[in-house]
């Protein structure tokens, strides 16, 4: 769209992360995990962490696709990282976006983790070949 392009006549660097975050949301809506449902509970996704790889340009009107796979998690489901690829209409990957995040209370405006139901339907996101369970840290004294 042309409100997504910058003066270089391609995609700006901010409408990657748009298409990223779109994805994450189709991909919990996927499992069972919709926006009412979640705010329903008074919890949302976080991130701590946005890495974008620019690899080929977008260009205007042209279509694109938007992969999403969770690459890490915690058993728990507390904390989890996904991987977004972006394909031209071509076929060509034209970024990767990596992103770490969790879970919030939105009330309490702290970190939670997801009601068991939940957390269920989230262990059943699409996993990547090369998925791994984290493992937490434990706290030092």
């Amino acid at each position: 769209m042309w409100s997504q392009i910058d003066a270089n006549q391609h995609m700006r660097h901010s409408a990657y992360a748009d298409f990223a975050a779109q994805a994450r949301l189709c991909l919990l809506e996927s499992v069972g995990l919709n926006p009412k449902t979640l705010f329903q509970q008074k919890i949302g996704p976080i991130l701590f962490k946005e890495e974008l790889f620019y690899l080929r340009e977008v260009a205007i009107n042209d279509y694109i696709k938007v992969t999403c796979e969770v690459i890490k998690s915690r058993a728990d489901g507390s904390r989890w990282a996904i991987r977004h690829e972006i394909y031209r209409g071509d076929g060509i990957k034209a970024a990767i976006i990596h992103v770490e995040g969790a879970w919030i209370d939105m009330e309490k405006r702290k970190l939670t983790v997801l009601p068991s139901d939940l957390n269920n339907l989230f262990l059943h996101s699409p996993r990547s070949s090369d998925y791994v369970e984290e493992i937490p840290k434990p706290k030092s004294t």
